[in-house]
């Protein structure tokens, strides 16, 4: 009877699989004389740097540095002290508050600004000024106010900061 089954043959295969490799040798990308000449230079510009610029190597040693600070307050301030009254100052001059939204080159900008917090502030206008930075140049600047004093300011600036503006309080004051 004829065995139609494909099996592998009962001899062994010796035949290794052939590695790929040039047969050139392999070649030194940097040949020795190259490096040998590359380290001669370099002592050479060392030697030639200590002569010509005299350094000298040595070791830096600390020196012990001690400080001899002395604050004296004098205690006669505190014996004799002067109380100043803050009204009598503050009502000598008459301040206003007031928040500057943003300044800007396009006036269609700063009448968007105005629209956003016109709900929510109040005594808003567009006032048009020249940049300081840059001389000759046109801007439209948002302020609210006048405030009455520097609280009702900052509250009315962290309203609008709440609203994605970044404000700056601005005081007027003048002398009565």
């Amino acid at each position: 009877m004829k065995d139609f089954a494909n099996r592998a043959s009962t001899k062994k295969a010796s035949k290794r699989k052939s590695v790929f490799r040039s047969k050139r040798k392999s070649l030194n990308t940097i040949s020795s004389e190259t490096i040998l000449s590359l380290l001669a230079i370099s002592v050479g510009l060392i030697l030639t740097s200590i002569f010509f610029f005299k350094s000298d190597v040595r070791s830096f040693q600390s020196e012990i540095i001690s400080n001899n600070i002395i604050i004296d307050f004098p205690t006669s301030l505190m014996e004799n002290s002067v109380l100043i009254e803050s009204n009598s100052i503050l009502s000598a001059e008459n301040c206003e508050y007031f928040v500057q939204i943003g300044a800007y080159g396009n006036k269609k900008f700063a009448i968007e600004a105005q629209n956003i917090l016109n709900v929510e502030i109040e005594n808003i206008s567009i006032n048009d000024i020249y940049s300081s930075q840059l001389p000759g140049k046109l801007l439209h600047s948002v302020i609210s106010g006048p405030y009455e004093n520097r609280s009702a300011a900052n509250n009315s600036k962290e309203k609008i900061t709440k609203k994605g503006f970044d404000p700056r309080l601005r005081t007027v004051c003048k002398k009565k």
